[in-house]
Formats: C-alpha cells, sequence, structure tokens
C-alpha cells in the first residue's frame, strides 16, 4: 500500500497517523495518505521562513524564470497529472485536464508580474520631495485547498504568492492528495529552492495549526460556507490576512427568447460536469414564463443521453463522486425532493456501472417544480442533481437569486441585451455568465462571489491576488544640497 508523504523543504517527510485514499471508481483503498499534526506543521513553517530570507530577495527575473520553467512542465506533465486527479476524485480525464488549464492559466499571469508590480512616482510633489511606492511579500503564507480542484484551486493561489516572493505552505484535501505532491516536484524540477513550496497534509489538527501560528502571515481558503467562517474568524483572531471563499447555489435563468437547445446543452454540462462536484456548477435552472416546459424537455433528454462511468474510460460524460458518504448525501437528497412534492423527471439513484458496481456512482438527476422551501434548493447537494424552479419574469428570477444567502455565480439564456443588461446590473452575485453557463473569469480578473460565497472581502488570483500577497510602501525623499540651508517647521507638513 502506497503511503503518500508530506512535502516539506524539498523532501518527503511521514507522519505517524494516516487515512485511505479511495479509488472512487472501485470502491476499493488505494493509498495512504499521512496526516500532518501541529509539529508537522512547524516543520514546514520552520522551512518557509528560513527561504523567505533570500526568496524574497530574489529578482523578479529569477522568480519569472522559475514559473515559466513551472508552467512548461505543466504542459508537458498534463496527461499525468490528469490520470492522478481521475484515480482519486472520480472526475474524467478530460475534465481534469480542463482543471490543469485553468489553472496553469494563473502561473501564465504569474509569469508576467514584472509589469503588474510597477510602482509609480510622482517628482516634485513638492519643493524638492519626491513620492514613490513599491508592493513587497507577506512572508509564509499558505492555502487550504477541497478536493474538487485538486490542481486548480491550490493553482489560483501558490504561484501569484511565490512570484511575489511569498514562501508557501499548501494542506490539501486528504481525499485527493496526490497532485499536490506532484506539483511539488514540478516545482523543484522548474528550480524553485528548497522551503519555498511546501505540503503538509492532513485533515482539522493540520488546518487549525495553520489558522493559529504565529509564523503564518495569511491564509487562502476555498470550501463550504460553514468552514469558510470558521476559517475567516480563528485566522483574523490570530492577526493574519484571509480569503475565504464559500458555498453556493448558482442559478441559470433561461428566457422564452432563448434558443433552447443551446441553452439545455451547457446548463446540462455546467449541471453535471465534474457530477456537480464544483462549486460553479448549475444547480438550479429558472425557467422563465413559456420557456418551462419545453426547456424540461429538452434538459431531460440531454440528461439521459449522459454517459456514466469510470473517469479514465473512452466516452465517459460523468464520473462517480469523490466519496461513499457523497453519494449517499445526494441520493438521499433526491429521495427528499421527491416527498416535498418535487418531480423526479430523471432519477439517478441506484446507478450501477458493469464492472464497477462498488464504485460511488449515481446518474444525473432532474428535478422539476422545485420551490424555494424545499431542501434540495436550500442546501448546496454538491452532486448530479438539476433542480428547475419556474418564475413568472425576469424580474420574479432575479428577486429569487437576490433573496439566496449565496452569490457565486449565476447565468442568463437570452437573445435580448436589454435583458441581459438588466440582469447583470441588477442581481446580487459576484460573477455573471450571459450566455455562459459557468462563468469563471479569467486569471488576469480575480475570483469571487457575494453574501456566504465570499467571507470577508478578499476574492482570489487576478489583481486582487497581487494585492492579498503583498504589502504596500511609499517613500517620500528629499536630497538637499549640501550648502542650501532648509529649517524645519511644527506646523503639519503640506506640499506648499
Amino acid at each position: 500500500m502506497t503511503t503518500i508523504p508530506h512535502w516539506i523543504n524539498g523532501s518527503p517527510a511521514l507522519s505517524a497517523d494516516t487515512a485511505p485514499v479511495f479509488n472512487p471508481a472501485t470502491g476499493a483503498e488505494q493509498a495512504r495518505v499521512v496526516l500532518g499534526s501541529s509539529a508537522d506543521v512547524d516543520a514546514a513553517v520552520a522551512a518557509a521562513a528560513t527561504a523567505f530570507v533570500t526568496w524574497s530577495e530574489s529578482s523578479l527575473s529569477q522568480r519569472t524564470q522559475v514559473m515559466f520553467a513551472f508552467r512548461q512542465l505543466l504542459v508537458e506533465h498534463e496527461e499525468e497529472l490528469g490520470r492522478i486527479i481521475s484515480a482519486e476524485h472520480g472526475k474524467t480525464v478530460d475534465d481534469a485536464r480542463g482543471e490543469i488549464t485553468r489553472g496553469r492559466e494563473v502561473v501564465e499571469y504569474a509569469c508576467g508580474l514584472g509589469d503588474v508590480l510597477k510602482g509609480s512616482f510622482s517628482d516634485q510633489v513638492s519643493r524638492g520631495i519626491d513620492v514613490h511606492n513599491f508592493r513587497q511579500p507577506l512572508g509564509v503564507v499558505a492555502g487550504i485547498t477541497p478536493f474538487n480542484f485538486p490542481a486548480m484551486v491550490p493553482l489560483w493561489m501558490h504561484p501569484i504568492a511565490i512570484a511575489t516572493g511569498n514562501t508557501f505552505i499548501l494542506k490539501p484535501s486528504e481525499r485527493d492528495p496526490s497532485a499536490a505532491n506532484f506539483v511539488a516536484e514540478l516545482y523543484r524540477r522548474a528550480g524553485l529552492p528548497d522551503g519555498v513550496f511546501n505540503v503538509v497534509h492532513g485533515g482539522k489538527d493540520a488546518v487549525d495549526a495553520i489558522l493559529t501560528h504565529p509564523g503564518i502571515e495569511a491564509v487562502s481558503f476555498v470550501g463550504s460556507t460553514p468552514i469558510a467562517k470558521y476559517v475567516h474568524e480563528q485566522a483574523t483572531s490570530h492577526g493574519k490576512r484571509v480569503q475565504a471563499l464559500g458555498g453556493a447555489k448558482n442559478h441559470a435563468v433561461v428566457l422564452p427568447d432563448a434558443d433552447l437547445e443551446f441553452a439545455a446543452n451547457h446548463i446540462t454540462a455546467g449541471a453535471y460536469g465534474s457530477a456537480g462536484e464544483r462549486c460553479m456548477a448549475v444547480s438550479v435552472a429558472v425557467a422563465v414564463g413559456e420557456a418551462a416546459d419545453g426547456l424540461v424537455e429538452v434538459l431531460t433528454s440531454k440528461a439521459r443521453e449522459i454517459t456514466v462511468g469510470p473517469g479514465d474510460a473512452p466516452g465517459t460524460d460523468m464520473g462517480p463522486l469523490v466519496t461513499k458518504a457523497a453519494q449517499e448525501r445526494v441520493e438521499n437528497a433526491v429521495a427528499t425532493a421527491a416527498t416535498q412534492g418535487a418531480t423526479v423527471v430523471v432519477d439517478g439513484r441506484g446507478l450501477k456501472v458493469d464492472g464497477h458496481e462498488e464504485g460511488f456512482f449515481t446518474g444525473p438527476s432532474l428535478l422539476d417544480h422545485v420551490t424555494t422551501e424545499m431542501d434540495a434548493y436550500k442546501e448546496e447537494l454538491f452532486g448530479p442533481v438539476l433542480a428547475v424552479i419556474r418564475a413568472e419574469s425576469l424580474d420574479e428570477a432575479i428577486d429569487l437569486i437576490n433573496a439566496n444567502p449565496y452569490g457565486n455565480g449565476t447565468a442568463l439564456f437570452t437573445a435580448s441585451g436589454e435583458a441581459a443588461r438588466r440582469f447583470q446590473r441588477n442581481v446580487k452575485v459576484g460573477m455573471i455568465g450571459v450566455n455562459v453557463p459557468v462563468p469563471v473569469p479569467m486569471s488576469y480578473y480575480s475570483f469571487g462571489g457575494w453574501k456566504d460565497s465570499l467571507i470577508g472581502d478578499n476574492p482570489i488570483h487576478g489583481p486582487e491576488g497581487i494585492r492579498f500577497y503583498t504589502r504596500p510602501k511609499v517613500v517620500t525623499t528629499r536630497w538637499p544640497q549640501q550648502a542650501q540651508p532648509i529649517t524645519a517647521g511644527f506646523n503639519f507638513p503640506t506640499s506648499n
């Protein structure tokens, strides 16, 4: 049985306690991952703090050279990393390649930080006085990341943190930990000095040690809203900066003027891709007016066409859920929806895949006539369940979305520019797609929702990521001529 170790100061490191890592397609235990303690976090912080002394003084040229090399290695090893992700998460290899590509875009953004980090200079703000500003790294920073994107979400964090001169400790999900170690090896091959990037595996003990450690300056987190609130509270109370991205309930609104075939195709992919285990998954379709019956008809056809199977099997559209508990939670949610009055149009429960009968599979489920009072609407199911709510107008749909406690992503399918403009201005959601079902922004914009989807006010990657991992300095200078007498005044200084 393979044991997946920590990666501290450029070398594997073991702990006494371990936990199982399963293959979701077979249900079998395939490895053990070490569970870090506070002592392991201490060791990682010590290594990162030592590395920070020299890495923070490295040139922008050196940092970007490492990032360019790292980016190339991600390209060369995309297939291998994709299969590692698929084997532990369950998503298809194609889907895993997609998340690597989106994560690599942040590396590419980090390769251009020489331009982004340029400060400004103001000449002669007062007689003989100039002002300029620049940004410096924080120190040792950490990321706590979820199972659903074991490569992409960490890549939203550490390339920017490292390129701006910080050193980084990653605590990945213990459910699919191998991608983190693989990335650490790629960094080593790219020329990153030991101790700049470290991996500590584990559960709550490791998380709490990170949140309270005095040597860690900032923490980035992506996960459920209750844990995001806990992370934000604990870390800020210990003097740290925090990025804390929480859960979601993402709506896709379909107007009567929309192309229903186009909308249904994209909503189906957005709802059932990666078995719905995405914080930006479409989990609610809001069918407006006369679009409703036609939309449900096409969604039904699309859902029944989905091929469910192992993530590495050719032709698979949707793989298993990550754990047995996740499978049971999703199937129980479908049962509860039926008892609460929803119409189960497509029922994915009880699916068995030939040759993988013990795998954590469930098929796509489509629920119609869902109301906002039902659990299937109120809860983040994080599985392949699409709920259809019917609304009479666009304004009613907007009000429905705005009343939801989450505000991560939303989409509108329409042919009307006026409706799209009204929607994007009035909806209280951080990321909006118009005829785009999963509006994850490019790396040079920042990712973050509103309301309970973002705890605090720090989005991730892009310009906000640069600001998060650095702090500014403003310098005011005067270089008087030696022979020129200058007297000091006791009044408050002005530009006169």
